[in-house]
């Protein structure tokens, strides 16, 4: 009985989750690491950070072992991605170094699954960098940085171009860029075997409606289906993708018909069956649109619910599909819901816990 239990326990695995946020001081905390209670969903703290200003967006290497962050984010002049070392052991989060982005307010971050490439989206000037991260997570100086130029038909929002994602495809041979101010979802080639891996696509771009304004992109499990947040009009496009290709099969509003204008839509997840879709609106709404994904890639609304919080800017879905986590940057909270896995709906668990200005969230068991 001794040896079986001793054995349970080493195969015992703890969640862990990692906050972001808007710190605007390196004087006081910008990363958070908290336990979650996959039982209660109760969060609670196991370290934090300074030192690191405005670390806005999270990402996390395919071994768990490094975390990297958009940092100087709303930063004037600046711009940088940074890394961090996990224990989860020690309960430890160790800063390893950062290297400037070649361009203004970093806002995502992707990791190639080989653990070797970063790649970044800069949203003032409309820019992308590419770096190379060495084995013990230093990222070393980027080696290819591309600026966009092209705007679109809003003068206020979309006078020039804003990326505002950077997504590896399904099997990391392409990356796909939203590009908010341009109305525009770029492509390109990702080779690993090359020191410049970043190539343009043989098909570009795709265009999304004009004054869309595309922020975030996600693809379905099964790898046949793209599904990309337009922030500006309030809508999720849906695509059937293939060899770096993206065509619009549907767009379907991420807002009940009482809103008519003002949108800010901002993220977008699926569960990991594959069965629902997440968006998540701020402004007037601050709630998440869930809808049912048919067979055919298209989308059905099913419900929408409140995140509990102002401007949810960012949230995720753990690899289990039973906890949803949102982080709220203006309330300066973050909630967790529980998931029904077969109506999708959403339950909010646990307290929420304050955080200022806590902008991105990541999960992962270890």
């Amino acid at each position: 009985m001794l040896v079986i239990l001793a054995g349970l326990k080493l195969c015992a695995q703890n969640t862990y989750v990692f906050f972001g946020s808007f710190n605007h001081d390196k004087e006081t905390e910008g990363i958070y690491v908290y336990e979650l209670d996959t039982l209660k969903g109760k969060l609670s703290e196991i370290t934090s950070v300074k030192g690191v200003l405005n670390p806005s967006f999270l990402t996390l290497s395919p071994d768990g072992k490094y975390i990297f962050a958009c940092t100087e984010s709303k930063t004037k002049n600046a711009g940088s991605v940074s890394s961090f070392a996990f224990n989860p052991e020690k309960k430890t989060l160790t800063f390893i170094n950062s290297q400037k982005t070649g361009g203004e307010n970093p806002v995502y971050l992707a990791v190639h699954k080989n653990g070797k490439w970063l790649i970044n989206g800069n949203y003032t000037e409309g820019s992308t960098s590419v770096y190379p991260i060495s084995e013990k997570g230093l990222i070393q100086p980027r080696v290819q940085n591309f600026q966009f130029s092209e705007g679109s038909v809003n003068p206020d929002r979309q006078d020039r171009a804003h990326i505002h994602s950077t997504v590896f495809s399904p099997d990391f041979k392409y990356v796909f860029l939203p590009d908010l101010g341009a109305d525009r979802i770029r492509a390109y080639a990702f080779e690993t075997d090359k020191k410049e891996p970043l190539a343009e696509a043989e098909k570009p771009f795709t265009p999304t409606p004009l004054g869309s304004g595309p922020r975030h992109l996600t693809f379905h499990p099964n790898g046949k289906f793209a599904y990309c947040i337009e922030e500006m009009g309030g809508a999720v496009s849906a695509y059937q993708y293939k060899n770096g290709r993206l065509e619009p099969i549907q767009r379907i509003n991420t807002h009940s018909d009482q809103y008519k204008d003002s949108f800010e839509s901002s993220d977008v997840h699926i569960s990991p069956d594959g069965r629902y879709l997440y968006a998540s609106n701020r402004g007037n709404e601050n709630n998440i649109t869930i809808f049912s994904i048919l067979n055919d890639g298209t989308l059905k609304t099913v419900s929408y619910q409140s995140t509990k919080g102002n401007h949810p800017r960012t949230f995720t879905i753990d690899s289990s599909g039973k906890f949803l986590i949102v982080a709220h940057p203006v309330s300066g909270t973050a909630v967790v819901f529980k998931r029904n896995a077969e109506t999708g709906l959403l339950k909010k668990v646990g307290r929420k816990v304050r955080l200022n200005g806590v902008s991105t969230v990541q999960i992962r068991k270890y």
